[in-house]
């Protein structure tokens, strides 16, 4: 099975494209909305919750972990797979988000060399880690970064609060300082903000191209596929799909299908701790 992994709701986006770009495989989600959201955690504290996470999901029989949480991707993703991973589960692999989204930027700026001015929205952690820096200097050096963290939207988000005023408001706030500096290029880094895409695209004007994780992430798991077919080949393809929630299961159902836009057959709750 292919595990995906998020802090709560957000990492749905990505499994939806997974499952219209590779619909055959057998996937478990899991969502640990009881300590979300990790944003505002410390970085001890979400390396701890990821461990907890991706140690559940091997054992439920996942192959390949797709770490669905920009905040995880941040701050434990390196050390869970450095060495976490050998210790551990040697055969296994953990894969995130910040990567592919990147790739997509660089790509995008080696077309258009003078569209090098690329801003980066987030959680506080995302944001403060500075990981997506790191990578978009490695693969593209010489790029304007501007970042702004948006610690508010996610909790908007999980209220269902995407289409309300207020909501609009506190976005165009946040957005403001990356307008004034006429990027040419915007990062979604929080898998939650697919759902205000349409409402971003419109605030940043159309000179700015917004990126976002799902369809990015989509793809490059479908060429891990093909360039590992030692793993791609130990995934069962019967097309199964369960949810693992560590709170309210009913409150995951009813706002989980609005994330993924299908219904969920199987949810259960569980404990990590």
């Amino acid at each position: 099975m292919i595990g995906v992994f998020d802090s709560g709701f957000g990492g749905l986006t990505i499994l939806k494209s997974f499952l219209a770009r590779l619909p055959a495989y057998d996937y478990i989600y899991l969502g640990d909305s009881a300590r979300a959201p990790y944003g505002n955690k410390s970085p001890e504290l979400i390396y701890k919750y990821t461990e907890e996470a991706v140690d559940f999901l091997f054992k439920k029989g996942c192959e390949l972990i797709i770490v669905a949480c920009n905040t995880v991707s941040a701050e434990a993703l390196r050390k869970i797979q450095q060495k976490w991973l050998p210790e551990n589960y040697s055969d296994g692999r953990v894969l995130g988000v910040i990567i592919p989204i990147a790739e997509a930027v660089a790509e995008e700026v080696k077309k258009s060399p003078k569209r090098n001015r690329v801003g980066i929205i987030g959680t506080r952690s995302t944001i403060e880690s500075r990981a997506y820096n790191r990578e978009l200097e490695k693969l593209s050096p010489g790029l304007e970064i501007s970042s702004q963290s948006c610690p508010l939207l996610v909790p908007l988000v999980e209220e269902g609060w995407t289409g309300r005023k207020e909501t609009k408001m506190i976005l165009k706030y946040y957005l403001r300082p990356l307008k004034l500096k006429k990027i040419d290029c915007l990062i979604l880094g929080c898998t939650h903000y697919s759902l205000l895409f349409k409402e971003i695209e419109k605030v940043m004007g159309k000179r700015c191209q917004v990126f976002d994780s799902p369809k990015f992430v989509a793809e490059k798991l479908a060429d891990y596929l093909v360039r590992h077919p030692e793993i791609e080949a130990k995934i069962f393809k019967k097309k199964k799909r369960i949810f693992y929630t560590t709170d309210d299961v009913n409150r995951f159902k009813n706002l989980g299908e609005k994330f993924l836009g299908q219904k969920m057959e199987i949810v259960e709750k569980v404990s990590l701790q």
